[in-house]
Formats: structure tokens, C-alpha cells, sequence
């Protein structure tokens, strides 16, 4: 492929022949990569890179999160450091097969002694193939791969658990940031009516109408809106610095958001989703793998009390020139634990002792399950019942609000009517909307305590 394409160059540019080598390399290099970006266009860029003012989906975020945190990395490295344990265990059911070889200079230590016939070194070599396979091992090497296959499991457990966790981060970052840009409109309004009244009462001034406090007043009141106007955008630039945490890109450039569809009724009992948090949840299963390996550990503890046949092969070559002489070996070994200065018997209480503390563990997680669902479940009843009570809320606000105004402008209000006015309408708009998101928050989290994968 590569001569056929530096003769087709030559064909095309006939002063091609005299670049030097490096050019060509250069070139056929360049075409490689030109080649490769026309196949495979997204292959040279991440599928977890974010582009400049990409509008991203809560899903598209969770998808970079799983590609990008730490955390998964880190958890997808130790189940496949416990898969290869498995393996590892799984190599006592097979021959294992050794190649040596070996060259010896042999002389006499004192010349002065002439004893043996012999007192001028000579050369040894050997080499040789040798075969080894256990027979029967009374259950250690199945119960070997047993525990392993179990911490592989409970390893993969932890990552769901992980994946899990990182999920719900990102979701919380992607509704508080939605929830901060809400809280920031709702008081970008506030400061446009806080101004709206500010003319108002400068108009009312200069007309004779009302006295120079209500200008006063007013001038403050805006102040007060734009002051808290500024923490509500710092609130947003926070918001995203935490999303980009949650999805693993602190460096993330600018991009903007796609709020999700409307909220939807969250059909699932308790009792429902107790069920549910028993069986799925990642930190339980993890905690219930890892008591059934203690408990294999102590049976394969227990059977180091017992002996274990094996048997070999061998054939080599031995000699002190060529042709070496050939010998061949065959035969079987039995290793009978007769006294091993109660080494057996410690192990077996240490896997006693590591069972007890899995156990506890379990129902540990198991009880922390339990209290995860039911006080999610409870926030999400609370929230949905905030709901309503937030929309009327805001209705009730913005008619008073037009009520004040309206009698201001009139000339029969007050300012202190108009201002309170505007902060109950701030104030309902930031509750309902602080609802709306707690909803979702509320249902992913629990989603989370029932364990439900992403």
C-alpha cells in the first residue's frame, strides 16, 4: 500500500523524486491522517468533548460524566484488577508447563590436592521440560475461584453503585443550575419592576404629587434588587462550575442548557420501592457478594487441613558435551499439612472474624437502604404537595402586585405597599420555582435509593 501510493505522487508531481526521505515520510504521514479523519470523522475527537455554545440535555451530560469522572475510572480499573484475579485463580485447574536450561563451569577448589582423577574443569550443561498438574486438591482451587468470581461481582457492584452516585450528581447540578438561571430571571424582573416604580415616583415627585421619600425609597429598594440580582448571577456561575465538576470537565468551554419536558407524576409506592432498593441496590448486592465470599474464605480456610495430590513430568538433557545425555521422569506427590505451627488454624479465625464484620456490614447497607427510600420518599410526597401551594402562591402575589401598583399610579398607594408587593412576588416566584426543581431532584434521588441503573 505504501509503494503504491509514493508512485502514484510520482505520477502526479514529477519533481517528487527529489525529496528526501524524511519528506516522504511527511507526506505519506499527512495522507494517513487525511485518509483516517475522511473515515472515521469523529474518531479523532472525543465523544465526551463539548463544543463551544453546545446546548447539552441532561442525558448528554450524564453520558460525558460516565466517560469523564474520576470516580468510574477508577472503579472500571479495580473490576477488571478482580476479573484478572479470577483468572488467576481459574490457572490451578491447568498443566503448568516450565522450560530451563542451564550451563555449569565445574573445577576442583584446592589444584594442590589430586585426590580425584579428575582436577581440570569441565563444562556441565542441562536443560530440561518439566509438567505439573494438580490431581485433587480437596476443593481449594474451585473454592479459590468461587471467592474471587464473588469480589469480581461485588466489584462490579461497586462500580453500578458509583455510576449510580455519579449520575445523581449530575442530575442535581443540572437542575440546580437550571433552578439558579430561574432564581436569576425571576429577580431580573424584580429589578426591571424595582426601576419601573423608580420613574414612577421621580415622575410623582416632579410633578408635586408625592414627597421626595418615596424617590428616596424607591432608589433603595432597586439598590436591594440589583444587590441581589449580583449573587443570584454569581449563584449561576457557581451552579456550573458544579456541573462541570459532576461531569468530570472542569475545563468545560461555555455552553448552555436544554431544560427537561414538564413534570410528571412519580407512580411508585413505599412498599413498591423497598422492594425494588432490596434487589437492585448496587451497595447491597456489593455487601451480600462480599459475606458470601467470607464465607467461602472460612471453607477454604478449613481445607488447609487437608493434603493434595499432584502429579509431574519431566524430560531433560544433561551432560558435559554434546550429545547430552536424555532422561525422562514421570510420578506423583503428596503433600500431607502434618504441622504447620497453627498457621491453618489462624486463618480459619481470621475468615471467621472477616465474616462476621460482612455480615454486619450487610445489614448495615441494608438498613441504610430502608432509611434512604423512606426519607426520599417523604421529601417527595412534601415536595409534590409544595407544588400547588407555590403556583397559587404566585398567582396571589402578582394580582397584588398589579393591585399596588395600580393604587400607586393612582395616587391613593404607598410605596411600602408597592415594595412589599414586589418582594412577595420575588419571593413566590423563587418558591415556586425552587419546587419545581426540588420535584426532580427529589424523584432522582429516589431513584437513587432504589438503586435504579442509568
Amino acid at each position: 500500500m505504501k509503494h503504491i501510493m509514493i508512485m502514484r505522487t510520482r505520477i502526479l508531481h514529477p519533481g517528487f523524486e527529489q525529496c528526501h526521505g524524511r519528506d516522504i515520510f511527511r507526506i505519506y504521514f499527512l495522507f494517513m491522517l487525511l485518509w483516517i479523519m475522511a473515515l472515521f470523522p469523529q474518531g479523532l475527537q472525543a465523544a465526551d468533548e463539548i463544543s463551544a455554545g453546545e446546548v447539552l440535555t441532561l442525558e448528554r451530560c450524564i453520558d460525558i460524566a460516565k466517560k469523564n469522572y474520576p470516580g468510574l475510572l477508577s472503579a472500571a480499573g479495580s473490576v477488571e484488577a478482580s476479573r484478572s484475579r479470577v483468572q488467576q485463580a481459574e490457572a490451578g485447574y491447568y498443566p503448568q508447563v516450565n522450560l530451563s536450561s542451564g550451563y555449569s563451569r565445574i573445577g576442583p577448589a584446592d589444584s594442590n590436592k589430586t585426590t580425584s582423577s579428575n582436577t581440570s574443569p569441565y563444562d556441565e550443561y542441562q536443560s530440561s521440560v518439566n509438567l505439573s498438574q494438580t490431581i485433587y486438591d480437596f476443593g481449594r482451587t474451585p473454592g479459590n475461584v468461587e471467592v474471587s468470581s464473588l469480589s469480581a461481582e461485588a466489584s462490579q457492584a461497586d462500580m453500578d453503585s458509583e455510576t449510580i452516585n455519579v449520575v445523581f450528581a449530575v442530575k442535581q447540578a443540572f437542575f440546580g443550575l437550571l433552578q439558579a438561571r430561574q432564581d436569576r430571571d425571576a429577580l431580573l424582573e424584580s429589578v426591571a419592576q424595582y426601576e419601573l416604580h423608580l420613574r414612577q415616583a421621580k415622575g410623582f415627585y416632579e410633578t408635586g404629587i408625592k414627597p421626595k421619600i418615596d424617590v428616596t425609597k424607591a432608589e433603595v429598594d432597586l439598590s436591594q434588587a440589583k444587590l441581589a440580582l449580583l449573587k443570584a448571577q454569581n449563584a449561576v456561575r457557581i451552579a456550573r462550575i458544579t456541573l462541570n465538576n459532576a461531569m468530570g470537565i472542569p475545563d468545560a468551554p461555555e455552553y448552555g442548557i436544554q431544560d427537561t419536558p414538564g413534570l410528571q407524576d412519580y407512580a411508585t409506592g413505599l412498599d413498591e420501592a423497598l422492594k425494588r432498593g432490596y434487589d437492585s441496590r448496587p451497595d447491597l448486592r456489593a455487601a451480600r457478594a462480599r459475606r458470601e465470599a467470607a464465607q467461602r474464605s472460612v471453607d477454604l480456610a478449613e481445607k488447609g487441613y487437608y493434603p493434595v495430590l499432584s502429579g509431574n513430568a519431566g524430560y531433560g538433557w544433561t551432560g558435559e558435551e554434546f550429545p547430552l545425555d536424555r532422561q525422562w521422569s514421570v510420578g506423583a506427590t503428596v503433600d500431607v499439612p502434618l504441622f504447620s505451627g497453627f498457621s491453618t488454624r489462624s486463618q480459619i479465625s481470621e475468615a471467621r472474624g472477616n465474616l462476621a464484620v460482612t455480615m454486619g456490614n450487610e445489614e448495615l447497607v441494608r438498613q441504610s437502604v430502608r432509611y434512604d427510600i423512606e426519607q426520599a420518599f417523604s421529601n417527595l410526597t412534601e415536595v409534590s404537595e409544595r407544588i400547588a401551594l407555590a403556583e397559587l402562591s404566585v398567582r396571589q402575589a402578582r394580582e397584588n402586585r398589579d393591585l399596588a401598583q395600580g393604587r400607586y399610579a393612582a395616587g391613593i398607594g404607598n410605596p411600602i405597599e408597592v415594595t412589599d408587593a414586589l418582594v412577595s412576588e420575588t419571593v413566590a416566584k423563587i418558591a415556586y420555582s425552587n419546587a419545581l426543581y426540588d420535584y426532580r431532584i427529589a424523584v432522582a434521588s429516589l431513584e437513587k435509593a432504589m438503586g435504579v441503573t442509568p
